[in-house]
């Protein structure tokens, strides 16, 4: 992948950091003209490129992005400059900056941005601190932002921190999916299966095709259409019903089929006993996800979600507050975000109204069965003549998920007998199984 632009890029920064470090340690008495815009080119095919399209950075919003970008580059980027204009060493602390635990080049901080691009001019430094304000793009979009600084210090002291996702995309050329770890407690979910896979009524189907419409078209209605003044960013939709009726595999279809990635919660990962850590655990994967049209999956979002309680004392306080504070940010979610639940009476109130959509995923009935037992065994195994899935789908009240179950432990019975010939004593026998797990009486 090129990265024309971007080489061109880090020349302008080079000239703004030479030319006022020659006004500064020279002690020009006049201002040096400051570093002119870099010419590039058309369009190098590089994610750089097309950021530059898509925001049209202003000459100091480029310098700043540059400057947190320059580290991960180039590590002595800064140093070596420096010491081209104090050749006998020494501290410049004017420029700002601080050395990391393990990074030996100088880290930029919110100084360095003052002394880059305003120098002692106090109206320019005061016009440069708004690149960090709240609602500046870079604060908006995620961007870049200044390390919080301890209280009583100066927070342009703050660390100049770019988005690991946009480090990753302006060198590399993409962004990682992220693993489930303790600060991204979601597990990235996807399929090889089809929508013709999933074996649903027709009524929750053509619920779920309005999903597939919204992020399809979303963008259009939103900003073709001028409907961004009238509706709230993003869709809120809720699946509920028995576990094993689809609610996740529907999820990981829509992500397939939209294009979008989907990333399933897990909620005993963001839970914490201490106060404030479930909010802080929540705010981090909000911030991921911010603008990425990721798809969010909640799986038995009740666990946090769930009814607020009457106030009896500080923990059903703060409890309370997890789910306002939850609330809140699911609402300014702009992607879609699907909580799933087996009672839809778990969920509290609050959130009932705010949905978009609420889509019941029933135990299949006695077609919808028949059509699972008929799609869920391998293309290779052959069946005796006095299989019936239709007599099995009309005694057995299960799920998908019982269903696909059942046909695991038949087949590997068949692979251990040698054979690919699937008996119905060999179903019945896994049927019994798995209803005993539940301890259910088959039939």
């Amino acid at each position: 992948m090129p990265h024309t632009n971007l080489t061109y890029a880090f020349s302008f920064l080079e000239q703004l950091v030479r030319r006022r470090l020659e006004q500064e340690l020279k002690n020009e008495g006049r201002p040096s003209e400051p570093a002119p815009m870099p010419s590039f080119s058309e369009d190098d095919g590089s994610p750089f490129t097309y950021f530059l399209h898509n925001y049209r950075p202003t000459r100091d919003e480029l310098a700043t992005l540059l400057m947190a970008l320059a580290p991960n580059v180039y590590p002595h980027f800064f140093d070596a400059l420096i010491s081209e204009y104090l050749p006998k060493g020494g501290e410049f602390p004017a420029i700002g900056g601080i050395k990391g635990k393990n990074h030996r080049g100088t880290i930029p901080t919110g100084e360095t941005v003052l002394f880059l691009l305003a120098g002692n001019d106090l109206n320019r430094r005061f016009e440069v601190q708004q690149l960090f304000s709240a609602g500046h793009f870079f604060e908006r979009e995620k961007i870049l932002y200044l390390e919080d600084m301890k209280p009583g210090e100066p927070p342009m002291s703050g660390r100049l921190i770019l988005d690991p996702d946009y480090t990753e995309l302006f060198t590399i050329g993409r962004i990682p999916i992220p693993r489930l770890t303790t600060n991204f407690p979601a597990l990235h979910l996807t399929t090889e299966l089809e929508w013709d896979d999933l074996v649903l009524n027709d009524y929750t189907a053509s619920q779920i095709r309005e999903l597939e419409h919204w992020v399809q078209y979303n963008d259009t209605l939103m900003y073709n259409w001028g409907m961004y003044k009238k509706l709230k960013p993003g869709y809120r939709a809720l699946f509920y019903g028995p576990p094993g009726t689809g609610k996740t595999f529907t999820a990981s279809l829509l992500g397939k089929y939209t294009g979008r990635e989907v990333f399933k919660i897990d909620l005993s990962m963001v839970i914490s006993k201490y106060i404030g850590e479930t909010e802080k655990n929540l705010a981090t994967l909000f911030d991921k996800a911010q603008n990425k049209d990721w798809i969010l999956f909640f799986d038995e979002a009740d666990a946090i979600f769930g009814k607020r309680t009457n106030v009896r004392d500080a923990h059903d306080k703060y409890a309370n507050q997890e789910v306002s504070y939850l609330l809140q940010r699911i609402e300014l979610y702009p992607g879609l975000a699907i909580l799933a639940s087996n009672f839809k009476s778990n969920i509290d109130e609050a959130f009932i109204r705010r949905f978009n959509s609420i889509i019941y995923f029933p135990v299949p009935a006695m077609p919808e069965r028949l059509r699972i037992w008929q799609k869920a065994f391998p293309g290779n195994v052959a069946f005796a003549e006095d299989v019936d899935f239709r007599r099995f789908a009309q005694q057995h009240e299960l799920t998908g998920s019982h269903i696909m179950n059942i046909v695991q432990t038949t087949c590997l019975e068949a692979l251990s007998r040698n054979t690919h010939t699937i008996t119905s004593d060999m179903i019945r026998a896994a049927i019994q199984k798995e209803l005993s797990k539940e301890e259910k009486i088959g039939r």
